[in-house]
C-alpha cells in the first residue's frame, strides 16, 4: 500500500457496513458515480454488460450513488438496493456520497487532486463519471459521463490492465 493508491479509503456498503477498498486489491476497478433518475441511468445496464464481459477476470465495478447533480438520486438505502435489483445490477453499489465540493467523500477528493493520486485532477462534472484503477490500486484514467461503459475505448483499457501483472 502506498499513499497514491485507493486502498487507504474506507467506504460504506448499502447495509451500513464499512469496508476498506483493499478488499479489491489485485483487481482492475471501474469506479462510477451513479444516479437513478439521470439521462445516463441506462448506463447501469451497460455496466452490467461490461461486468459480464470480464466476469472470469480480476475486474470489478464499484458504484457510488450521488445526488450532487440535479437532484437525480433522491433514493436512500433500501430504495437504492431495490432500484439496483430492478436494473439487474451485478456489481457492488455503496452508500450515497458526495462526489464534488468541500464535502466530497475522501475517495473523490483523492481523485480530484493529482498531488494525492499521482496521476490526474478529475472532478465529476455529472453522474456516471468513471475512474479506471489498476491492480495496484492506482488511478490510471477517467472517462466523462457520455463515454458508455461498453465503448471500445473503456473495454480496451480494461483488457490491457488485466493483461498486466504489477
Amino acid at each position: 500500500m502506498n499513499n497514491n493508491d485507493i486502498y487507504q479509503f474506507n467506504v460504506q456498503q448499502l447495509d451500513g457496513e464499512e469496508i476498506n477498498l483493499s478488499e479489491y486489491k489485485d483487481k482492475v476497478l471501474l469506479i462510477v458515480n451513479t444516479a437513478s433518475q439521470c439521462g445516463f441511468t441506462p448506463q447501469l445496464k451497460d455496466l452490467t454488460a461490461l461486468k459480464n464481459e470480464f466476469k472470469d477476470k480480476d475486474f470489478e465495478i464499484l458504484a457510488f450513488p450521488s445526488n450532487d447533480f440535479g437532484g437525480q438520486e433522491p433514493l436512500e438505502g433500501k430504495e437504492i438496493v431495490d432500484f439496483c435489483k430492478s436494473t439487474g445490477t451485478n456489481y457492488p453499489v455503496f452508500e450515497k456520497i458526495r462526489v464534488r465540493g468541500p464535502y466530497a467523500h475522501p475517495l473523490y477528493q483523492f481523485f480530484a487532486d493529482k498531488k494525492q493520486n499521482g496521476k490526474l485532477n478529475s472532478v465529476p462534472r455529472w453522474n456516471f463519471h468513471k475512474f479506471l484503477i489498476n491492480k495496484a490500486g492506482l488511478v490510471t484514467d477517467f472517462f466523462y459521463p457520455f463515454t458508455k461503459p461498453t465503448s471500445s475505448k473503456i473495454r480496451k483499457k480494461i483488457a490491457r490492465l488485466l493483461s498486466v501483472d504489477h
